[in-house]
Formats: C-alpha cells, structure tokens, sequence
C-alpha cells in the first residue's frame, strides 16, 4: 500500500490525501496489511478519514524471533564505525525525502515548524549518533575506561567490554512526535548494534509507516534491523526475553502498567520509561519588567504553549515567577498569546496548528476543566476561539489557555494534574527557596528551565532543585540568540527525568548506546585481554620486526607492534637549550637555588622535553605512509627525569580506528593509537602516553 498526495492550489494552499483503506505494517521482511479493519485515523486539521491502521494476524513472536535472527547478527557483525556510517547514509536519504514527510505531517495538525523539530530533529539524531561513531573503536564492541592492574607483577589484569545485547529493541512511542520519537530511538539502538521493533501511536502512525517506507526502499539497513506495527502491540510484551530492551514514551499510568507486565519482571528486562510531565519555568527574582530577561520568559513561555499545540513532554505547564510579578507576566503573555493565529498551517500567519485528534482535545478540555476548580483562567476559553481556514467543529482545534494559581501550596492540582496540549500555569513564589520548593512539587520532571542573569539564584537553584529533574536550562542574554530553548532534548545530552517523569534515561550521548549494551567486567592476562579488546594492554607480549612502525600502511600495523628505540642520556644543556627554545623557565628546571622544601633533589627536565625527545626516538623521518601526527589522548610524567638519567621508548600499536573516505579524491586512511611508554636506565617508566598518527592505507579503493 502506497498513499498519494495531491497539491491542489487555489487561491490558498490545501493538502487532499487519497490512499488506500489500510495502513500496513512492516514484518518478517515484507509489508502486510492487518487482518481487521482496526482504528480509523483522522485528518486533524479537516476531520477527514484518512485510513485505518491494525496488526490483526500479526506474529508478534516470530517478529521478535526475526530480529533476533535475522537482523541481530547482521549488525552485530558490523563495527561501530560502520553502523555510524549506515547512520550518515540514512540520514542523508531521509533528508533528501523530507518534503514528502512534511506533507503528510500536515495532516497531524502540526505547522511547518512543527514539523521541523519532528523531522528534521529526527533526522539530526541520526546525524549526530552517526558522529558518535568517533568514540568508539573500530571492533563490534566497546573497550571502557581503564584497565586495572589486580596483582603485584601485573600478569593479571581487569577491564569492562560492552557488548551488544541479542535481543531486540521494543519502542513503544507517544502520538505528538511521530518521526523524532522513532527516529531519536533507533539511532542509538542500531549504532549498539541490536535490531528495533517500532511501534507508533496509531493515531499518527500514517506519518510513521511514511518513513518507515522510505527506510526500508532505501535498503541501507539490513534485514531484519526495523519492522514496524501500524495498529495495536497488546500482546508483544508476552514475547520479551531478558536481552530485550523495551523503551515507553507516554503516560506513566500506561507506563506503569506495562512495566509491570510479568513478563518483563520475570526476565529482569530494561523498560525505559519517558513520561509526560508537569515542567516549569522559573522567573528569576533578579529580572526586571522590561529587561531582555524578561522578555526571554515571556517568548519561552508562548512558545511552550504554541509550538505542537503544546503536546510536548517537554512543555512549560507551570510559570513560575516572582509574587510581584505575576500581574505584569500576565498581561505580557496574554499579549503575545492573543497574537497566535490558530488554524490551518498552510494559512499564512498562523503560528498554531490542531491538536493530534479529537480524542486528545476531549482530554485536555477534561483536565483543564479539573483545573479550573483550583485556579483561574485569565486567558483562553475552550469554545470561543477563532480558527482561520478550517473548521474549528471539525478539525482539533483548541485555544491556548492560561491560569493563575494565587495559592500553590494548598492548591496543588497544578502539581498533579497535566493538561496536554497549549495550557499554562502563572504560580507565584517568594524567594528562590520557595521556587526550588515549588519546582520539586511536580515530583520529577524531564526538564525545567530558569531564566535568570545573576549566578548566585542559578547555582542555588540548580543545586537544590537538580535532584528533580532530568534537564535544567538556564537562559540569559548570553546565550538566548544560540540557545535550543526549554523544551528542546539533544542527542548528546540524556532525556528522561525522575518520579512522575518515568526514571527513566535515553540518548545522551554514548551513554545512551550503552543501554542496549551489556557491561562485562572482564579479567585475564595482559596477552588475553589484548587478543579479546584488540587493544594493547600494558604488559602483553611485544610483536617486534624489521620494519620501522612509520614504515608500514594501516592494514599492515598490527596490535602489539612495537619498536624499541635507541637511548639517549639527558644532559642539563638539553634541559637549558629546551627552557630557552619554548620558554617555559619555571624554577625547577633552571634554578637549583630554589628547590628547598620542593620534592626535586636538582634541577629537573621539563615533562614536555622528555615527550619531545622521546618522539625524536621513535619517528622515522622519511617520506612514508604516516601522514600526520592526530593528537595526543594521555600523557602523565610519573617519576622525574634529572641529568644523566638514560631514556629509552617502547613505542607500540595500542588500537586502530579506520576511517571513512570523504569523497572520492580522498586518502583512505585509519587512526593508529600508540602507547609511548618512556622508561629509565632502571626499567621504571618515567613517562607514559597516548599519542595518534593518521596511517594512509595500502588499498586506496577502500
């Protein structure tokens, strides 16, 4: 099944949408359509009937042993460098589609910059998880942090490797961000290595199974690395195993009931639980009627409530400001508020779409309607509203609505109840103890922001309030013009929250990668730990031969490759000579007067100087396939160097990363990372580092 998009130009631009009765889901390597007619979904902007969408028939076991077996071992064979490129190719064709998906987007109700946080958001996070490819080695698994020497003469040793999981990524996702919340999800899955079965929320899956389509025409993933369930997943949780890993973004009552399923206890399976959650926005008591900090909140605010019609987790639902203030943010907010053209996004000038469906209007005017029992409404009203080029009685529409709440400490449905869609909450404080107090009362949130340009209320506030959320912002003059806002979460950074918000914790990062991963402490011996980390680890056999390190190409240099070099005995004119060349004279090296009381017995050799030279050691100077010195990872000078002291290198093959080639006229090439070890006429190491050379590689069509 394929839709179709017809544009039809009037005098104003208008989206008809024709396609088949049935969305289809993606299973066992084919599209399928569900054996039942299933839900029908709505256009939310006309309330038009666009199609239905079901999984009837639909094996969810054999989907989830397809993954395991079939999409599984395929990505798990690839590197971490070659899922981040699959990653970049992906991303790049998506981008190269995206005019189609904000097409159908339009039928969510969502305006073009709506959209683009959905879209093209999503697309950034494979981006940027592609780009994570560069922290991590060029193996299928991942070597972290140090290794641990664990007996006395170092022929016992400890570390942690992290593999993939075999099991397969369940993504349970809400209906607000159709292509962010997929796409933000199995950028991180697929760079770990594990296969993902994506389940939409039906009401806007038409936009989901859109992507889906092009994902899988583009035939970049594997077999088996995707499938997707247009309709309804009751039933898959009874399918899961300990390797999976189940992530819900939605409700915490539907949160917690399936994360009790007891399927998922009795496996001890990872369930990541993203809530929505009652986020604030404090107004720092330092900011002025008028000042750019002010103006900051009132912008922020608006476009919390505005931006998706306020159907974000990440949304402000509770101002909070200065009891002085709250008349003059009132005013300002209803200003800027009553300026929000509502109505059909390809209208020129409306800055607010519909809301996803009819039932999700229904809902928040339940929960603004529970709301208007403790607070006032001083802006909006649920059925006086104007909609420009739609039907308001037919399309989703809502009108942004705005409270007060003189008393938030005794009237605490604000803190409790979420209206989901472009509602806010003005609540006053007095002092920023009492705003940390007030912000902690939404009991864990995924962000919260404040806006402030002192350094003592931020501290203060972000001291005693962090333990709450999962996210804070501080917003000033200093960053405002290049800041991504509140409600914004990025792929380098972690998106979850405590309490209400779920407990839950995703993206950030590599941090983000290691969830679909298990974690291994790992101990064996030095040659052990280096066959199985393909890293060299201290104390591990040295591979020696006739040919110089900088002599060989990248496919030639192996783990454990080391050259010893010649020595050299240091002198104090090569600690003078070194002083006047970089003009470092700092007293220990050059004045023996001034050691008293210091740990030096004489004069001694700058750390920089012993580095140098010792790459004077273990360079070959001639034309060969190194083609550049990259960078120094560690260096650490552990034992001082004093004249007359003979140095000598081991200098061996740590790791090596290849890399992609940019374009066609490209070197292909690879990193090599090289353990200096820096030792004395003792044996003992004196100093010890990390340097990279960037190796051109002997197949030049790699």
């Amino acid at each position: 099944m394929k839709l179709t998009y017809y544009l039809k130009r009037t005098t104003k631009l208008k989206h008809k949408i024709t396609m088949a009765n049935q969305l289809e889901n993606y299973a066992l390597g084919q599209w399928t359509k569900g054996s039942s007619d299933g839900q029908m979904l709505y256009n939310a902007i006309t309330g038009d009937e666009i199609a239905t969408a079901s999984s009837a028939g639909l094996d969810f076991g054999a989907m989830m042993d397809y993954a395991r077996k079939v999409g599984g071992p395929k990505l798990r064979k690839m590197t971490f460098q070659e899922r981040g490129l699959m990653l970049k190719k992906l991303a790049l064709y998506l981008m190269d589609r995206k005019e189609e998906f904000y097409t159908v987007s339009w039928a969510t109700g969502a305006t073009r910059a709506d959209s683009w946080v959905d879209i093209e958001g999503g697309i950034g996070n494979l981006f940027a998880n592609a780009s994570l490819r560069r922290q991590f080695g060029d193996q299928p698994f991942y070597v972290e942090g140090d290794t641990h020497q664990i007996s006395k003469n170092g022929t016992f040793l400890g570390t942690h490797i992290l593999t993939p999981k075999r099991g397969v990524a369940i993504h349970i996702n809400a209906f607000n961000f159709p292509v962010w919340g997929m796409l933000e999800k199995i950028a991180v899955n697929f760079l770990a290595g594990v296969p993902a079965i994506v389940k939409p929320a039906t009401i806007t899956s038409f936009l989901t199974e859109t992507v889906v389509r092009a994902i899988i025409d583009s035939n970049i993933l594997p077999d088996g690395a995707l499938q997707l369930i247009s309709g309804s997943a009751n039933g898959i949780l009874d399918y899961v195993e300990s390797e999976d890993v189940v992530t819900f973004t939605g409700s915490a009552s539907t949160g917690q009931m399936l994360k009790s399923h007891p399927r998922i206890t009795a496996e001890g399976v990872p369930f990541n639980l993203e809530a929505d959650s009652l986020n604030a926005c404090i107004l720092g008591e330092d900011v002025k009627v008028g000042s750019p900090e002010f103006d900051i909140f009132i912008k922020e605010v608006t476009r919390e409530m505005t931006t998706k019609a306020g159907q974000k987790c990440t949304a402000i639902r509770r101002a909070i400001v200065p009891t002085n203030l709250v008349e003059d943010v009132q005013i300002a907010l209803g200003q800027r508020l009553s300026t929000t053209k509502i109505g059909d996004p390809n209208v020129e000038g409306v800055r607010m779409g519909a809301l996803a469906g009819a039932a999700q209007v229904k809902e928040v005017r339940e929960k603004v309607e529970e709301l208007a029992k403790s607070q006032e409404i001083v802006f909006g009203n649920l059925d006086q509203f104007e909609v420009v080029g739609a039907d308001k009685n037919k399309g989703s529409f809502m009108s942004p609505i705005l409270f007060v709440n003189n008393d938030p400490f005794n009237k605490t449905d604000v803190h409790n109840i979420e209206a989901f869609g472009p509602v806010s909450t003005i609540i006053p404080y007095n002092g920023t103890e009492e705003a940390v107090e007030l912000a902690r009362m939404g009991k864990g949130s995924l962000v919260c922001s404040i806006v402030t340009g002192d350094n003592d209320i931020a501290t203060e506030f972000v001291l005693n309030a962090g333990s709450m959320h999962g996210r804070i912002v501080i917003l000033d003059t200093e960053c405002i013009k290049e800041s991504t806002g509140h409600g914004s979460p990025l792929p380098l950074l972690v998106h979850g929250g405590p309490g209400r918000a779920g407990g839950g914790e995703e993206m950030g990062g590599k941090r983000g990668v290691m969830h679909y991963m298990q974690r291994t402490a790992l101990q064996g011996s030095p040659n052990k730990l280096t066959a199985v980390t393909q890293q060299y680890q201290y104390g591990a056999d040295y591979i020696e031969d006739d040919k110089h390190p900088f002599a060989k190409y990248f496919e030639e240099v192996k783990v454990g490759d080391t050259l010893i070099t010649a020595k050299h005995t240091i002198q104090q004119s090569d600690i003078n000579a070194f002083a006047a060349l970089s003009g470092d004279n700092f007293y220990a090296h050059v004045d023996a007067t001034s050691l008293e009381g210091t740990i030096f017995e004489r004069n001694v050799a700058h750390g920089y100087y012993i580095l140098s030279k010792a790459a004077g050691l273990f360079v070959q100077g001639k034309k060969g396939p190194v083609l550049l010195n990259y960078g120094l990872d560690e260096c650490r000078f552990v034992k001082p160097v004093y004249p007359g002291t003979t140095m000598g290198v081991r200098f061996t093959c740590k790791e090596k990363i290849s890399q992609e080639k940019k374009d066609e006229n490209d070197v292909a090439k690879g990193i090599v990372r090289w353990l200096v070890d820096i030792y004395d006429e003792t044996g003992e190491t004196v100093a010890v580092a990390t340097i990279l050379t960037m190796v051109k590689k002997l197949n030049q069509e790699d």
